[in-house]
Formats: C-alpha cells, structure tokens, sequence
C-alpha cells in the first residue's frame, strides 16, 4: 500500500486561492494529458504519487479528459485514489470541469446549462468514487446559455454539497466581470478563473484579466505553462518523433518557425545562467506574479514532476531578468 512521503510539505509554496481561504500547491497536476485511455497504469500512479509526494496536492481533471474516451482520465484518477491516493483525500483538493462536448445529443455538446453542468459533476463523481469535488468549473463561457442560469447551476451543486468551491475556466475579463457580479448577489463561494498563460502566451495580460483578478481577489490557477512543451528542452534541437508537435496533437501547429527556435534558444541561455532548466524558468516566470495562485503541469512521467519541482528553488528575477525575457519573447528577431 502507498504510503506517502513524510517530508511532502517542507519545499512545496501553497498561496491562497484569491480572497478564499483556500490554499493551493504553487504547482498542480493537470491530467488532460497520458491519464486517458490507454495510458499506462502503472506510469499514471507513479506519477500522481509522486506529485503528491512533493507537496502538489491540487488535481485537476476535467469530464472530457481522456480523448476519445471522454470520462476515462476521471476514471482512471479514481482508481488510483482506490489504490492508495485516497487514503489522503482530506490533504487532497481535487477539481473537474464541465463545459466541452461530452455525450451524444443536445444535452451533452459544449455549454453551460443547468442540466449539461448538474448532471456532469453527478457524473464526474462517480467516475471518481467521490462524495465532492473541491471545485467545479463551468469549463468554458458559453454564448448560448444566459449567464445567469450558468450561475445558478454552479451554485446550487455547492449548496448540494457536490463542490466546495466553484470556478471558471477560459473567461475573459469581461465575462469574469458579468457571472462574478451574480456569484456576488447569490453569495457562491467563486474563488478561480482557469486560463492558459506563460511567457510565449500574455492573452491575460492583455485582456485585462490578470490585472482584474488581482484587484478583485481572484485566484489564477494557470494552465499550458510550457506552452505545450515548446517550453522545455525538447524543441531546442530537432522535433523529436514522439512528441505532440510531430504527431500533429497541438494546436500550436505552424508555431515552431526558425524565429520561435531562436527565442526558445536564448530563453535557455537565460535559464542556464539562473541555474534552471527551461521549464523551471518558464514555471518560476509565472509564480513571481501574487495574482498567480497556481501553475497546472502536465507530465508523462515521473522524472518530469520532481524537475519542474525544482523550479521551487529560484522564484526571484531580477529587472534586468525581466526585461530580458519580455525582449526575446515579445519583440520580432
């Protein structure tokens, strides 16, 4: 049986979530990727023990994670707490999402009614073997669906007791601002928004929502860090044969131009030179900012975990740091 590393809370930051009292690990396990169907076993617990054995304790998973098996990372993570994981659910905050296509019909493709959001955290919990979630996001805004009822669904799985917390995922400023205005009024624990964000990807800052959620206590729990493994040591040389950018599993296709190589080359000079391999720097980058509650790795395996860890080790920069990585990611070569 699994026991857990005794030491998992000396090196690992754990920031409030916004004006919440909720703590978040600085980094959390996100399982879109190699937790779905016909993933390996065995490399799947390794790697959630390991995480938890560093201090992660925030997962995060969502109903369709497990392409083309929608629902299998779910599963999956439930049978891993079964086999041991579980016996730490109270030192766990565990978080899904709903809002993406998942079931035949009118009722299951992407939005964010009443009914697709009650029925899928039902859903999403028995996948799991769950009493509750920490937190639930609507996965994604939805046009069609008045923002009203979105937010009223959300708050009733709390008042249930399904979810402990809810939260959004892949809003922008504006419509952050509208549910949030009728979160405040029905007095739902709101604590997260979930967008993607990194050094090669500011859309937040941009956007305003950064700045916003700072200023109006909300949490950031940040996905895509590495910006799909560009990120990391991997692309500094060849497109190696394995990796989600040759099979074409990236929706940053077309991305990895003589132009991009060049920044990811100097940002790993830069890198060296603090200490760190790329994805720490990359990590680190994101963890400076207070309105940054938690940043989501993914991994396929262990070894990946522990070093992105590491980055825990050196969240300072200097100005002229700063400024340097500002240059080489946002200005044209």
């Amino acid at each position: 049986m699994y026991q857990a590393n005794e030491k998992r809370y000396e090196t690992m930051p754990y920031r409030r979530c916004g004006s919440s009292g909720l703590k978040l690990s600085a980094l959390a396990l996100g399982l879109w990727q190699n937790f779905g169907y016909g993933s390996d076993t065995s490399n799947m617990e390794k790697m959630c023990q390991t995480a938890f054995d560093h201090g992660i304790t925030y997962f995060d998973l969502a109903n369709n994670y497990g392409y083309p098996h929608y629902g299998t990372a779910e599963i999956n993570f439930g049978n891993i707490l079964k086999n041991g994981l579980g016996q730490y659910r109270h030192e766990l905050c565990i978080a899904t999402k709903a809002g993406y296509d998942m079931w035949p019909g009118p009722y299951g493709t992407r939005n964010g009614t009443r009914k697709y959001l009650i029925t899928s955290v039902e859903e999403s919990l028995k996948r799991m073997g769950l009493d509750y979630v920490d937190i639930f996001y609507h996965h994604v805004y939805d046009p069609e669906t008045p923002l009203e009822e979105t937010a009223l669904a959300l708050d009733q799985i709390v008042r249930q007791g399904k979810a402990l917390y809810v939260g959004i995922s892949n809003y922008n400023q504006e419509q952050t601002k509208k549910i949030a205005k009728i979160f405040k009024e029905l007095k739902t624990p709101f604590i997260v928004n979930q967008p993607s964000y990194s050094i090669l990807n500011r859309w937040i800052e941009d956007d305003g929502l950064k700045s916003y959620a700072e200023q109006n206590g909300l949490g950031l729990a940040v996905y895509s860090p590495l910006y799909q493994g560009f990120l990391t040591s991997k692309y500094l040389n060849d497109v190696p044969e394995d990796s989600r950018y040759a099979r074409g599993n990236t929706s940053l296709k077309g991305q990895l131009t003589q132009e991009m190589k060049i920044r990811l080359i100097d940002l790993n000079l830069l890198a060296k030179k603090r200490g760190q391999t790329l994805s720490q720097l990359a990590i680190a980058w994101l963890l400076k900012d207070k309105a940054v509650t938690s940043v989501i790795i993914g991994a396929s395996r262990p070894e990946q975990i522990v070093e992105n860890v590491k980055a825990m080790e050196n969240l300072s920069f200097t100005q002229s740091e700063l400024k340097e990585i500002y240059i080489i990611a946002t200005q044209k070569i």
